[in-house]
């Protein structure tokens, strides 16, 4: 299916997507919602649609914490919620709902009402299927916002990293940049010369490599995160040239 056209909703901020699942983007979000708070300036965490969430979306509240908006429902954050532990046009039809660009261009619209920016986190990888024409690409190019890469730092996620940079320069969504993630705390010998590799193929040079880190409070996630990742251009492509400094 065609790419739809970006929406002219005006929407600011960055959309993260994965190689996969769980490569680290729930923990990328955090950090960059809990640093830029820290900056005295701030996203609006958006999460279109969340699995395995039994009883709760977890990630989504994640986010919501460490961008300080308590004061937002999570079904504000986080409109698509599902127990089965599935993609989400699976889980959606298990429960006889269907997820649609409508749908989550509403809900978009709804938390960035005020001109606030978004921080807008995929399911899963780039093609993840939202419902049976809508994935995770199609939701960043309807949105028209940059798209972070997250990129599992282990064996294998040269070949899926090219794979994704490609995908993205086909459908012409700008490339805000792309984070390695070490998601186990047991190195391996691949992670040496990862970043290097998928700079040779892809012209494309990592902003950083974030630790692997064993907790989840957003204020530590921040400052490994700012210690680890070059943040310059990832904030003026969220947020303009009033990036949070």
């Amino acid at each position: 299916m065609p790419n739809p056209s970006p929406m002219p909703h005006g929407f600011r901020g960055i959309f993260l997507a994965g190689t996969d699942t769980a490569v680290g983007k729930t923990t990328v979000g955090c950090a960059l919602l809990r640093l830029c708070l820290q900056r005295g300036q701030s996203f609006v965490p958006f999460k279109p649609a969340e699995t395995d969430a039994d009883p709760l979306p977890r990630d989504a509240e994640r986010l919501r914490i460490a961008a300080g908006r308590t004061d937002l429902a999570l079904a504000e954050i986080c409109p698509f919620s599902f127990a089965a532990p599935l993609a989400p046009a699976a889980a959606a039809a298990l429960v006889g709902t269907t997820i649609t660009l409508t749908a989550v261009l509403a809900a978009a619209a709804h938390l960035a009402r005020g001109g606030s920016p978004l921080l807008v986190e995929s399911a899963g990888g780039l093609l993840t299927p939202y419902g049976a024409d809508l994935t995770s690409a199609q939701i960043a190019t309807a949105l028209g916002l940059p798209l972070l890469l997250i990129a599992r730092n282990s064996l294998g996620t040269v070949n899926h990293t090219a794979l994704a940079i490609a995908e993205i320069r086909r459908r012409d969504i700008p490339l805000a940049g792309l984070i390695l993630v070490n998601t186990s705390p047991s190195p391996t010998p691949d992670q040496a010369s990862n970043a290097a590799l998928i700079t040779s193929l892809t012209g494309v040079t990592p902003l950083g490599i974030l630790p692997y880190i064993l907790s989840t409070d957003p204020d530590q996630l921040a400052a490994a995160f700012a210690q680890a990742v070059t943040t310059d251009s990832l904030f003026a492509a969220a947020f303009g040239p009033r990036y949070p400094k």
